[in-house]
C-alpha cells in the first residue's frame, strides 16, 4: 500500500532547489515520487509517495540535508 505526505517548505526559489529537495527525498529507500509545487516567494509544497514505512522525520531530515527548512506538515 502506498504512503503519501505532504509538507510545506520554505526557502526554494528555483529549479536547482527543487532539484536539490528531489534528490535527497528519492535517496530514501522507499520514495517511489517526489512532486513539488514551488512557489518562490512563499511555502512550496513537496508530496512524498513511499512504498511502505517512510516518517515525517526521515522527510523533513532529507530536506534539511538539502538546506531548506519543513514549515509544517499539510497532511499525513
Amino acid at each position: 500500500m502506498l504512503q503519501t505526505l505532504t509538507f510545506l517548505v520554505r526557502g526554494m526559489t528555483c529549479d536547482h532547489c527543487v532539484h536539490s529537495v528531489t534528490s535527497e527525498l528519492e535517496a530514501l529507500d522507499t520514495v517511489t515520487e517526489v512532486a513539488i509545487s514551488l512557489v518562490p516567494q512563499g511555502d512550496s509544497s513537496i508530496t512524498v509517495t513511499s512504498s511502505a514505512g517512510l516518517t515525517a522525520s526521515a522527510v523533513r531530515d532529507a530536506v534539511q540535508r538539502a538546506g531548506y527548512d519543513v514549515v509544517e506538515p499539510a497532511s499525513r
